[in-house]
């Protein structure tokens, strides 16, 4: 007879679920599946205009962010914070900038929600096409 052994995670769509719904797993790989995706961009900065870096850290970092970012809604502090530093990172790299500047200009300049409130305004988003009939579009 088989045996069925239980996971600690299991991947559905690209979001890795935990057994306690931590989601402990899935911001850890996220995290480090886009300091990879940064560290490939930082290697063409150079030959890049801002706006090229713009562009590209938003279709392979931020856009990868908002992908199922509705079920990030109650993780902890800490965990937010990772997700957070991929984005401090992404417009470290577009400005070609220290990482001893000021990030919220940057974030600014970029028109970037923090990651909480990218979080929270996806779920707002989500209530409203619900409210109105039209979540299916």
């Amino acid at each position: 007879m088989d045996q069925i052994i239980p996971t600690v995670a299991v991947c559905d769509l690209g979001v890795f679920i935990d057994v306690d719904l931590s989601m402990r797993t899935n911001v850890t790989k996220t995290v480090s599946a886009f300091f990879v995706m940064l560290h490939q961009l930082r290697s063409i900065c150079q030959l890049c205009h801002v706006s090229v870096l713009q562009l590209l850290s938003v279709s392979l970092v931020l856009s990868h962010l908002e992908y199922g970012n509705a079920t990030l809604a109650a993780i902890p502090q800490y965990q937010l914070k990772q997700l957070q530093s991929v984005m401090n990172s992404a417009a470290w790299l577009v400005f070609s900038s220290s990482k001893f500047n000021h990030i919220a200009s940057l974030l600014h300049q970029l028109h970037w929600l923090k990651a909480p409130e990218r979080i929270q305004y996806k779920l707002a988003v989500l209530a409203y096409k619900c409210c109105n009939g039209i979540a299916l579009t």
